[in-house]
């Protein structure tokens, strides 16, 4: 019998992937408001239910029993919360996360997996690893603090319900036009060169990311969602384990594209907490879950290539594209 799998936010860029590559493996039911979300992101065999995981009705409404609960819905990047957008940013993904992690108790969930962030690590000496101490530099991360000691207060009193928090590196991959100015650089900087525009990067683009696919975080949701009952309050870093800078991207891309358009170098506008480079130590992951990427970067890159859909590109404002917070 097929596990039911509820996913929030999943008709935006990892939800969607995550219900797409395994439609046929579980029963999915799709929550998403929209905000940054897309029905067409989702292929045929998910239910897709329009609703906001802050609100207890429209988590019922997707029905009353899981095996498994992912939480992607939620506030999603720092530039959320720039300007007017702070409180409703903090409302938006603490209240989500809270209403969340209930109804799936309530649900009799067995498997809870969440999204955190490599944010929370700033600046910290690389590689990145668990045991470090973490000081979020933005409100962003500041959220997804919450969420991990929420969940270890959390598991403290229902211990029957495992919780996985896993702490996203750079993740590109397809489906997040939707998004526009809130998309990982790998797609701006291929929705600009696609249409012969100069992308925007901050300082001189030798900053350095863990760009890890999007296929390779499914699959650790996957790992979890197969671990034995009893495994525990976890979290764990998931990325490829390197760190590629802006500059190698954008070459990458533009040999991909067969083209040479010639990227923009502006001062960097951010002045507090703006994170260098980052990348993660995965020996955790790899030895609790078994987790191996897959996808190399090129290939990735040429994947992206290979299935750009014009059209959606289009529907994306070129300005929001090309001023963005890298």
């Amino acid at each position: 019998m097929k596990k039911r799998v509820l996913v929030t936010g999943g008709a935006g860029f990892i939800g969607s992937n995550f219900c797409n590559l395994n439609n046929n493996q579980y029963e999915i039911v799709a929550l998403d408001n929209l905000f940054l979300g897309d029905p067409r992101n989702l292929n045929e065999g998910t239910t897709f239910i329009e609703g906001d995981a802050c609100q207890k009705s429209d988590l019922e409404s997707c029905g009353e029993k899981f095996d498994v609960v992912i939480h992607l819905a939620g506030t999603s990047s720092a530039p959320m919360f720039m300007d007017d957008g702070m409180a409703e940013g903090y409302i938006n993904s603490v209240a989500s996360f809270v209403r969340t992690i209930e109804f799936a108790r309530k649900a009799g969930v067995k498997k809870f997996i969440y999204a955190s962030t490599s944010s929370l690590y700033g600046n910290n000496p690389l590689p990145l690893v668990e045991t470090q101490t973490v000081t979020p530099l933005n409100h962003y991360a500041a959220t997804k603090f919450c969420y991990e000691h929420c969940a270890k207060c959390f598991y403290q009193v229902y211990p029957e319900m495992d919780i996985f928090g896993f702490r996203f590196m750079s993740v590109y991959g397809p489906n997040e036009e939707a998004k526009g100015q809130f998309a990982n650089m790998i797609s701006q900087f291929l929705w600009d060169i696609a249409r012969d525009l100069p992308p925007v990067i901050y300082g001189d683009g030798e900053q350095f990311r863990d760009f890890t696919n999007v296929a390779d975080i499914v699959q650790a949701m996957n790992l979890a969602i197969n671990t034995p009952e009893g495994f525990g309050n976890k979290v764990y870093n998931i990325g490829r384990g390197d760190g590629t800078s802006f500059n190698d991207i954008f070459k990458t891309i533009n040999t991909a594209l067969d083209k040479s358009v010639a990227p923009i170098y502006i001062p960097n506008p951010v002045k507090e907490g703006y994170v260098r480079g980052q990348y993660a130590d995965i020996d955790l992951i790899q030895k609790e879950l078994g987790f191996d990427p897959k996808i190399e970067l090129e290939e990735g890159i040429e994947a992206l290539v290979k299935n750009l859909d014009k059209t959606k590109i289009k529907e994306t404002s070129s300005d929001l594209i090309r001023h963005k917070f890298v």
